[in-house]
């Protein structure tokens, strides 16, 4: 596991959970709105962290700390992550994976061998924009919705979360990706995410200093959104 971030202790970042969060190297998009540009696009020049300090770590806070996110860039582009997360559950640990499902297959491995306790996925965009919103063009939504059709059979716990971008998503457009998680079976119990843009430091400089969605706007989305899901939350306002 190539390991370029780290958080000890988390409150926020697995529900029900006292969490350590780890930040793996590489990504295979390119979203704009990303805030982790150095993972993305220059990994290998950020130090690893040491895994036998994070070993140690895990076996010393067993007990108190009670479960482990792992997140990126994009975690299934790691090899060893099957053998990172046995590791991880055999010390107890409940695990949470981020990931862009863009790799169905080692999203299916990790749920057959019980890797992984819950699951969130970004849904970029409904599908005639998902080149926009990852940067890259001539991206295949196949493996995107096999992806979603897989976590919508109720394997583990799932929240799929949308950041909401000004000029590059519209309120139909999120209208339109409730609308397909519904249609692949996510209103049976997936929670659906809207979560707030923030500028600053994004991968694309020209989001750097657009304006977000207001509080109002967001909820307004939401609304719409529980037409077809009916849990669906704000996040960041």
């Amino acid at each position: 596991m190539d390991i370029k971030g780290w958080v000890r202790t988390s409150l926020i970042d697995f529900p029900g959970h006292i969490a350590t969060v780890v930040f793996t190297a590489g990504c295979n998009f390119r979203c704009p709105m990303c805030h982790n540009a150095d993972l993305v696009l220059r990994p290998g020049e950020l130090p690893s962290f040491d895994l036998s300090v994070i070993w140690d770590f895990l076996r010393r806070r067993a007990g108190k700390v009670t479960g482990l996110v792992v997140t990126g860039g994009e975690p299934t582009l790691q090899p060893d992550l099957p053998v990172f997360l046995t590791e991880v559950r055999d010390l107890g640990y409940a695990v949470k994976l981020d990931t862009n499902g863009y790799r169905p297959d080692v999203l299916a491995a990790l749920l057959d061998q019980d890797l992984v306790d819950f699951v969130a996925m970004d849904v970029k965009a409904p599908p005639k924009s998902y080149g926009l919103l990852t940067g890259v063009p001539d991206i295949e939504v196949d493996p995107i919705r096999a992806s979603l059709s897989m976590l919508c059979e109720g394997r583990a716990p799932v929240e799929f979360r949308t950041t909401v971008v000004p000029g590059l998503l519209a309120p139909d457009d999120v209208g339109a990706i409730a609308r397909w998680l519904a249609g692949l079976g996510a209103a049976s119990g997936a929670t659906y995410v809207l979560q707030q843009f923030r500028g600053g430091s994004t991968l694309d400089a020209r989001l750097a200093a657009v304006t977000p969605y207001t509080s109002d706007e967001l909820r307004q989305m939401a609304v719409r959104a529980r037409l077809w899901l009916p849990d669906v939350k704000v996040r960041g306002i």
